[in-house]
């Protein structure tokens, strides 16, 4: 690989390892320890895991706002304790014969489209306590491991679709499920909830990302195969909408200096983050605030 390597690598992370020993893995392939990620996956998660290198570990704040997209198992009538197939049993219930009987009316089961339909409409979800969220400085994760009680806020998040591809009894009771979420909704959590609306326990057994804002399973690469990254302006230009700048807007842009609607060729038409090129290639990510256009983040010439 070249010294200087810039991009994202989209990996199809097997199951057993976390995403920071991804990343690590990936340090070492590169030759590089400038990478990052956009967005974890738990060790028991397979899947799309977007790495960012170089340059672009800028992109980081844009990429994990982007919506994702999931297909997860939820096995019902046990419980764990970490809400995933990972987590050690806390609970568990025999599922009755008139329970079994609703379950095997599969996808046109009006319990299950009554659950699903409220899970559809969630504006709120409580994540796991065995999380990496922070508690007064400590994960919580590490909390619970140390015996402690951890009760985590609801987090404001959105399900974009939500749908039941199969319902099995053999060898045990479990939905397939595929969805969209937005940033900020835990899938461990929905077999939680899932299991507390049909009153029995219940966990997540099975989780694989498919999709990542605009990046698709079908892109990634194994984690063991030779690196395959999209260019720094290829992957920008995969995230954010794209403004081009006059040379006197290049000019202030590279300095970080305030650009007015002037300094573009054609002003930015929508709201929010635009990548602003030259003729020179990929100057800055930036945003319309109060009247200016203001850098969010530079990027320094690669072509040097």
């Amino acid at each position: 690989m070249p010294r200087e390597v810039h991009g994202l690598w989209l990996v199809d992370k097997p199951l057993g390892i976390t995403s920071h020993d991804a990343v690590a893995r990936a340090r070492r392939l590169l030759g590089t320890r400038q990478i990052g990620h956009a967005g974890t996956l738990d060790p028991m998660a397979t899947g799309l895991l977007v790495l960012l290198v170089g340059e672009a570990t800028k992109l980081s704040p844009f990429l994990s706002m982007e919506r994702k997209r999931y297909r997860t198992e939820v096995r019902l009538g046990v419980g764990t304790t970490s809400l995933d197939a990972d987590g050690a049993v806390c609970e568990e219930a025999s599922l009755s014969g008139s329970w079994l009987e609703e379950l095997g009316r599969g996808v046109d089961a009006p319990g299950l489209r009554a659950v699903l339909e409220q899970e559809r409409d969630r504006r709120e979800q409580i994540p796991p306590s065995v999380s990496a969220i922070h508690v007064d400085g400590v994960r919580a994760h590490e909390r619970v491991r140390r015996g402690e009680e951890v009760l985590l806020p609801p987090r404001a998040v959105q399900v974009f679709s939500l749908d039941l591809l199969a319902v099995t009894l053999d060898p045990a009771p479990t939905l397939t499920l595929e969805m969209e979420v937005s940033k900020g909704y835990y899938v461990r959590s929905l077999g939680r909830d899932l299991g507390q609306a049909l009153g029995v326990p219940a966990h997540l057994s099975a989780l694989r990302r498919l999709q990542s804002g605009s990046f698709r399973i079908e892109g990634a690469s194994a984690l063991d195969a030779p690196p395959r990254l999209l260019s720094l302006e290829e992957s920008v230009r995969c995230v954010l909408p794209v403004a081009e700048l006059t040379e006197r807007g290049a000019w202030k842009a590279v300095r970080g200096q305030a650009l007015q609607r002037e300094d573009f060729m054609a002003p930015p038409a929508t709201p929010g983050p635009h990548a602003w090129f030259s003729s020179g290639g990929l100057l800055a990510v930036g945003e319309e605030r109060e009247g200016d256009f203001r850098v969010l983040r530079g990027f320094r010439s690669l072509s040097a």
